[in-house]
């Protein structure tokens, strides 16, 4: 049973950075495919972005592409999302998830996920 750990959430101003960290229970983080979620209040679970195994192929929603930016760290068994110009719209709690042999479409469009993370809270606020 993968556990997966999320950091990095909290209250920032709009325009401001955070990165969120996605930390796994066991080294075999390097088999799944992983994607970053959201949930704000009244709406939906939405992949905003997600990364292969390789770490090479990403995909991006369309309104967070050009501001946010997946990565992993293989020896560090942790996926990152650093997030920059954020909004009020991007208010959420984000989850992190996997899926292990897989593509990042299926993760982050078709939103097929084996793992979840419990949340870490972003709030976006003056």
């Amino acid at each position: 049973q993968l556990q997966l750990v999320e950091s990095g959430g909290g209250l920032v101003q709009p325009g401001g950075s955070l990165r969120l960290s996605c930390a796994a229970s066991e080294s075999t983080l390097g088999y799944y495919t992983i994607g970053w979620f959201r949930q704000a209040p009244g709406k939906g679970r939405e992949g905003v972005a997600c990364i292969s195994i390789s770490g090479i192929i990403t995909y991006y929603e369309d309104s967070v592409a050009g501001r946010f930016t997946i990565s992993r760290d293989h020896a560090q068994n942790t996926v990152y999302l650093q997030m920059n110009s954020l909004n009020a719209q991007d208010t959420a709690v984000y989850y992190c998830a996997a899926k292990r042999d897989t593509t990042v479409r299926t993760i982050c469009v078709v939103r097929s996920v084996d793992y979840w993370g419990q949340g870490t809270q972003v709030t976006v606020s003056s």
